[in-house]
């Protein structure tokens, strides 16, 4: 399926391909609720975060199936997330605008097979929250990127990025033989299970559910800390076998959190992603063997 070049520059193009790629997460067949759902067959290909990293986008793309010159007649399934706020500054400034409105666009042209999950990067842009990375305070720096290239329209354009990211999923859920299978940012560590909604995921997102450190996408899209003991709780509440995530550094590209949690890094040199076959899903403890670099994908 060919596709026509974004023009980056351009107020009305950037706007429209964000507000149809929220349009297509909110609408895609395989949204129920505050999650995407799939069932097996199918491939997945699982990622951790990406932070404005258009090489590895490319890649991950074409190991998708998701590309004009693919030869794959289904396309894979495929997670993003924390897509925003890279280490590629000009002038102090941030543009990953850009690479969000790539993934809008793939969005809304594969609703199905393209799952935008809410990251805390993403969701502390919309807030306008205060957030550090290696010294850069990103929001900031992304919104300067937005009013240097679009001045005075950079705050419809700004609305639009806002409406992407309301727009987003927690999770995807994907059902298969072996159990289910979770992909998502973060999840809660168990210091915060007491405050914790967990029928988040069976329900619609509400706006206290964005609350800092109260509502259950906040808490979910920052946590770090969970050990086996929050994650056996999980199981014995979601349902899921196996947990797929990013948010905290793998410094290999995956690391492996027992006794059924696997955080991967899409973003650096050893970047990687996970290929599942979700017709004989893998033994989590199975799935830091089975990931595939990004640096020559």
């Amino acid at each position: 399926m060919a596709n026509t070049p974004l023009n980056f520059t351009d107020p009305d193009v950037i706007e429209s391909t964000l507000r149809s790629g929220a349009k297509a997460n909110r609408e895609a067949l395989c949204r129920r609720g505050s999650i995407d759902y799939i069932e097996a067959p199918g491939r997945l290909l699982a990622t951790g975060d990406l932070h404005d990293n258009p090489i590895h986008l490319d890649r991950l793309i074409k190991a998708a199936g998701l590309d004009e010159r693919s030869e794959q007649h289904t396309p894979a399934h495929l997670t993003l997330h924390e897509i925003i706020h890279g280490e590629r500054l000009i002038n102090g400034m941030d543009f990953s605008y850009r690479v969000m409105t790539r993934v809008a666009e793939l969005k809304a042209r594969f609703p199905n097979f393209v799952h935008v999950l809410l990251g805390n990067h993403e969701l502390a842009q919309m807030q306008k929250s205060g957030i550090v990375k290696d010294g850069v305070r990103s929001v900031e720096a992304f919104s300067e990127g937005l009013e240097y290239i679009f001045g005075d329209h950079a705050p419809r354009v700004g609305a639009a990025v806002d409406d992407f990211i309301l727009s987003m999923p927690l999770a995807l859920k994907v059902h298969t033989a072996r159990g289910d299978i979770l992909c998502s940012h973060s999840l809660p560590p168990a210091a915060v299970m007491n405050k914790f909604d967990t029928t988040v995921l069976s329900r619609d997102l509400t706006d206290d559910d964005y609350a800092p450190r109260q509502g259950a996408a906040h808490l979910m899209v920052w946590g770090r800390g969970y050990d086996a003991e929050g994650l056996e709780d999980l199981v014995e509440r979601w349902g899921v076998y196996l947990f797929i995530v990013g948010h905290e550094k793998a410094t290999e590209g995956v690391a492996f959190v027992p006794p059924n949690a696997v955080i991967l890094n899409s973003d650096h040199e050893r970047g990687v992603y996970l290929p599942i076959d979700l017709d004989n899903p893998p033994r989590p403890e199975d799935t830091p063997k089975m990931v595939r670099s990004l640096a020559h994908a």
